[in-house]
């Protein structure tokens, strides 16, 4: 029996439940019998993340997990609770962020700058997926791996945390917080190459999604440019699919497409 294990980190937001349905519905149309390319048979199980309240979405093989990204303790004690039910983890995905909340939206000038937000953007979308990686290490080292067939580390980003790419200004704190994110996963992937071989960190864009997050701001996407959380879902597992370990360190888009720091 070869098992393959997920996490989805934020299985509560839009991209992250439409994964995991994804990930869950491929497993069941196959009547749990996927196989490998030697034709052993491969048992897949799903781990989620939620914060508040778990989720109503049930399936055999999904777990959901309660984890405050936001807390360390939290984010090792939920390594700890998963490690009690498999040995090892084969992809991580987090797709946990945050660009706006009840009370601040995204800054459009710099007198709008509030220190509270801005450290929590940083905490949220740069810090979290850092501590992931590192009390969940040891299950990715576990995995069965190779360069065709990487572990995968990756974190939702987005097109604005390129430097290079910025030619509008405004949204200090998730523009900073997703640069950030970005470097972290750039100094990740090179101390894993060393380190813990055979994995591909990558950080993606998954597109303009139709989500609460992107919600207040749909008004100016351009027609064909607002995808379902379902239709950015499948792009990315796809994509990550095709990807080698030689790629970790890789910052691209919902197509594959690399996308300039």
């Amino acid at each position: 029996m070869n098992n393959r294990a997920y996490l989805i980190v934020g299985g509560t937001g839009g991209i992250g439940r439409a994964m995991i349905k994804q990930l869950v519905d491929n497993t069941a149309s196959d009547n749990d019998n996927k196989k490998t390319d030697n034709g052993e048979k491969q048992d897949i199980h799903v781990f989620a993340t939620y914060h508040r309240n778990i989720p109503d979405f049930e399936a055999d093989n999904l777990h959901w997990i309660s984890m405050n990204i936001c807390d360390e303790q939290s984010i090792q004690q939920a390594a700890k609770v998963i490690q009690q039910q498999t040995p090892h983890i084969d992809w991580i995905i987090n797709c946990a962020g945050l660009l706006h909340t009840a009370t601040q939206q995204p800054e459009k000038a710099l007198r709008q700058v509030d220190t509270e937000f801005f450290l929590q953007n940083m905490q949220v979308n740069a810090l979290a997926s850092l501590l992931i990686a590192k009390h969940f290490r040891p299950l990715l080292a576990k995995s069965a791996r190779s360069n065709d067939k990487p572990a995968v580390f990756a974190t939702i980003s987005a097109r604005v945390g390129s430097i290079s790419d910025n030619q509008l200004g405004g949204w200090y704190s998730y523009r900073m917080s997703k640069a950030a994110l970005n470097m972290g996963m750039k100094n990740l992937s090179i101390e894993w190459n060393r380190s813990l071989k055979d994995v591909c960190v990558v950080v993606m864009q998954p597109g303009t999604v139709n989500t609460q997050l992107s919600a207040p701001f749909q008004g100016n996407v351009a027609e064909g440019q607002l995808f379902s959380p379902a239709y950015s879902a499948e792009c990315l597992l796809e994509v990550l699919n095709r990807m080698t370990a030689a790629q970790s360190g890789s910052f691209v888009d919902w197509a594959g497409e690399s996308i300039p720091w």
